[in-house]
Order: structure tokens, then C-alpha cells, then sequence
């Protein structure tokens, strides 16, 4: 399987496509717009000494990439017939990983906003759970594969230090918006605009309650100068960062806000989703200080 999936789906419909698969019988999904193809099981090289949740690396048409076990991922044991497995080979934050999963199903075509965010009392602060699909009396988890990385290699995540490659910065009035549904990106976002010079910053954990927040601010000033630049994640329940971004590109007074779009899913095969729908930029995660240039750049 080839990642044309992805590739078809017209931007900014507020809609994705996800490929469910089975670890132990349970259902789990993965955007398309991370999967670059799905391969049988092939042979592992170990590597001593590396993270327990790592199996190990495979040669790929020339490339060396890591292979994560998803069972021990999720805390369940390894399968016990590893030839009929399949391997997700994934692109996302500027690295390619494979999955190591029991069965790959089926691709499903919903609304980001059939997504239910998962519920605190069983979510816990260290769960890979980023969203809940029920889907014919089967409910998908949808994973954080970002966080699973992260928490393998703490070195590919967002760190303010990075904001010392800019020098020396000044405080800046203007204020910002940021859709990002992540508390934990939320506050490395927070902290590392903040060091930028960024104090008034306003999160929101999705895209619908951003524009909502727009709209209101727009409806009590009648002009729109209170904002002056919005920085979205693609990956949202309820409103995604594409259709945001639409969405104010094709509002008669809102279109003027400069929109930046930090996400994982910036690769080169698909930048022109963000373009499409009128994205003044696109960065992608980790690269915080390419997003502060950026900022500095547009903001009004």
C-alpha cells in the first residue's frame, strides 16, 4: 500500500482518512497522511542497548529505519505469530519509523469531528491515546505516534533552547493564537514563544474553538485588529487545522490574518494541502525556530 490515500483527499473538508490495525484484538488507528506503505515482516538487525520499545533497524530500498514494537508500546505481549504481522512504515516530524503491528484492516474515511477527545479519568498523563472512533460497534483508538517517538527519543521533540540560535530578542505586544489539541505541546509551545518574546499567547485545543473565538472577537469590534497571527496544528478533534485555515482564508474580513501551520504532516509530498487552502506558512514539528522567524515575518 502506497500513501495516495492521503494524497486524494481534498483539502480543508474537515476530514481524514485512517488505517486501523490490531494489536491483540484491539483497534487502533493511524492519519493515511503518516503512512507511506505497509510491508510484511522482514528481517531485523538488533541494535544492543537500545530503547526496550525499539526491535530493532530493516533496510528499506537503501534506507536504515527504526522498527517500534507496538505491542510493547501499549503493554501487551509480543505476538505469537510474527509472519502474518505487518510493518507501517510511517513519515512524520522529519523522520520515517516503522510500526510493528499484528493486522492492518481496512481504511476508514470520517469527519474530524466524529473524533471524541478521550475522557481524563481513563486518558492518565503518560497514555498514547489521542482520540476515540466508534465505527459499526467497534471502537478505534486513535495512537499519539508523535509522543511514542518523543518518548523514545527525547532529542527529535520541541525544546526552547532551541531559540538560542536567534540571539538576543525583544518583548513583543502582538498577540497570538494557537490551535493545538496536545497539553504537553501546548505548554513547550507556550514556553518556547514565550523566550522569543511572545507574551500574549492564547491556546485553544482545537480549530473550531479558534475560529469561534475569532468570530466573537470580530462581532464585539466590527473591525478585526485584536488578533495578529494564527498558529495551527493540522491533527484536531472537531475542526482540523486545514479547514481553520480555509475557513478564514474565505471569510471576507478574517482572510487577512496571516496563518502558520506547525504540524508533523509538513513533508514535501504534502505541502501543497496547506497551500491549497491558503496557508501563508507551513513549518514542520519540531523546528520551533523556524516557526519564531516565521512569526517575526508575519505577524501584523
Amino acid at each position: 500500500m502506497t500513501n495516495d490515500y492521503g494524497v486524494l483527499l481534498e483539502s480543508g473538508t474537515n476530514e481524514l482518512e485512517v488505517v486501523e490495525f490490531e494489536v491483540h484484538g484491539n483497534h487502533y488507528g493511524i492519519n493515511v497522511m503518516k503512512v507511506k506503505e505497509i510491508i510484511q515482516p522482514m528481517p531485523i538487525t538488533f541494535i544492543p542497548h537500545a530503547h526496550d520499545h525499539i526491535e530493532g533497524i530493516i533496510q528499506l530500498r537503501g534506507e536504515v529505519l527504526p522498527v517500534i514494537d507496538m505491542a510493547k508500546v501499549l503493554g501487551m505481549p509480543p505476538s505469537e505469530k510474527q509472519s502474518t504481522d505487518k510493518y507501517i512504515v510511517t513519515e512524520f516530524n522529519q523522520q520515517k519509523v516503522v510500526f510493528h503491528v499484528k493486522n492492518v484492516t481496512r481504511i476508514h474515511r470520517i469527519s474530524w469531528n466524529d473524533i471524541e477527545k478521550p475522557s481524563e479519568m481513563y486518558q492518565g498523563g503518560n497514555n498514547q491515546i489521542i482520540g476515540v472512533i466508534k465505527i459499526n460497534g467497534t471502537m478505534i483508538l486513535l495512537i499519539d505516534f508523535e509522543k511514542i517517538v518523543v518518548d523514545i527519543n527525547p532529542h527529535s521533540g520541541i525544546h526552547v533552547d532551541q531559540i538560542k540560535s536567534l540571539g538576543e530578542r525583544e518583548r513583543s505586544e502582538k498577540q497570538i493564537i494557537v490551535a493545538e489539541d496536545s497539553p504537553l505541546l501546548r505548554k513547550l509551545i507556550h514556553d518556547t514563544l514565550k523566550e522569543a518574546g511572545y507574551d500574549r499567547v492564547e491556546f485553544f485545543e482545537n480549530g473550531q474553538l479558534a475560529y469561534e473565538f475569532l468570530e466573537s472577537t470580530l462581532e464585539k469590534k466590527n473591525t478585526f485588529e485584536e488578533v495578529q497571527l494564527l498558529v495551527t496544528d493540522i491533527e484536531m478533534p472537531k475542526m482540523d487545522g486545514h479547514h481553520l485555515t480555509r475557513r478564514i482564508k474565505e471569510h471576507p474580513v478574517l482572510k487577512e490574518l496571516p496563518v502558520i501551520i506547525f504540524s508533523s504532516l509538513i513533508t514535501d509530498e504534502l505541502r501543497h494541502k496547506g497551500t491549497g487552502v491558503g496557508a501563508d506558512a507551513q513549518v514542520s514539528k519540531p523546528e520551533i525556530a523556524r516557526l519564531v522567524q516565521h512569526i517575526d515575518e508575519l505577524a501584523l
